[in-house]
């Protein structure tokens, strides 16, 4: 596959997406950075920001297994992963599957199931590959989770800890539309049937596992200067700096960072990475993986806006 090629594939992706999912044309190329880059993506949103129709609409244009998980309060480790039960039978026990077993998995609601649950994830998402009863199970290399959570309801969710919220390439923050937008998307439903769960149905499959091995080995074979790297370092040791931030980003951080700039510099057709590609991705890829002291808490500043002040400071390569 060339980049031409990958191109081809990235903009026929966004036309299919776009045609359920209108004005989030920025949070889609992101969600495809972070396929290409072998990422999570965590979505947050208050509800009816289309954060599920997104998560599922991204799912329909690929040919892959897709598996859903609503998270609940009394949703167990094993609901997630699967557990093994006694086959009177062959007098052996069987591996019943959960739903993680898929290529493309929707944490739904992610923050309302509690910590034990959430940490059923945590191996899975950093080394697709699960234990149960002392055996481990791959979930194959095209595995990706994308998580939905609702940052304003408190009553009956359980904060990610900073440990799983490493695990996603990027947070994705998605807010209301525009009243263009907003009226577009009112205009197109009414034109269409009342029944929940049709709006996917008619979306082509764009890209299978064989097509998405390709793009990703074209990713792969991009190689960032050391320049862009040592700008990424700059950027990432500055958090650790900061009187605003107690906590800064780690090693982890600094590698998603370059990881996500190689698929970016990919999807716009070049095999290099350029300043302007580590500026867009520095706070989606940072915002979740940074602490806020205490002065910036009380000054109700956002790590958004702390992250934005220290890319400000921050001198970029020429």
């Amino acid at each position: 596959m060339t980049l031409d090629a990958l191109r081809q594939h990235t903009d026929a992706l966004r036309a299919e997406i776009g045609r359920t999912v209108l004005g989030q044309e920025d949070i889609v190329d992101l969600l495809l950075v972070a396929l290409f880059a072998r990422g999570h993506v965590l979505l947050e949103g208050p509800p009816g920001t289309a954060k599920t129709l997104l998560a599922r609409s991204f799912a329909a244009v690929l040919a892959l297994d897709f598996g859903r998980i609503q998270f609940t309060p009394d949703l167990m480790p094993g609901d997630v992963l699967g557990t093994s039960i006694f086959d009177f039978r062959t007098n052996a026990f069987v591996l019943t599957k959960g739903p993680v077993f898929s290529q493309v998995l929707l944490a739904d609601e992610i923050n309302r199931a509690p910590p034990k649950t959430q940490a059923a994830l945590l191996q899975a998402m950093s080394e697709r590959t699960v234990s149960i009863d002392g055996s481990d199970h791959s979930l194959g290399r095209e595995f990706i989770v994308v998580a939905t959570q609702n940052p304003i309801e408190q009553q009956g969710t359980y904060p990610l800890p900073e440990a799983q919220l490493d695990r996603f390439l990027f947070k994705l923050v998605i807010d209301f539309p525009p009243e263009d937008i907003e009226m577009a998307i009112l205009r197109q439903h009414a034109a269409e049937p009342l029944e929940a769960g049709l709006e996917t149905a008619s979306l082509a499959k764009v890209l299978d596992a064989a097509a998405l091995a390709e793009t990703r080995s074209l990713v792969d074979g991009i190689i960032l200067k050391d320049d862009i790297l040592a700008y990424i370092l700059r950027l990432i040791r500055a958090t650790r700096e900061s009187s605003e931030i107690a906590f800064g980003a780690s090693t982890r951080a600094a590698d998603a960072l370059a990881s996500a700039a190689r698929a970016t510099a990919a999807i716009n057709g070049r095999d290099y990475a350029i300043p302007d590609d580590v500026k867009r991705l520095f706070v989606p890829t940072l915002r979740h993986r940074v602490v806020l002291g205490p002065a910036a808490e009380i000054e109700g500043r956002s790590p958004a806006q702390v992250l934005e002040n220290i890319l400000n400071q921050i001198e970029a390569p020429r």
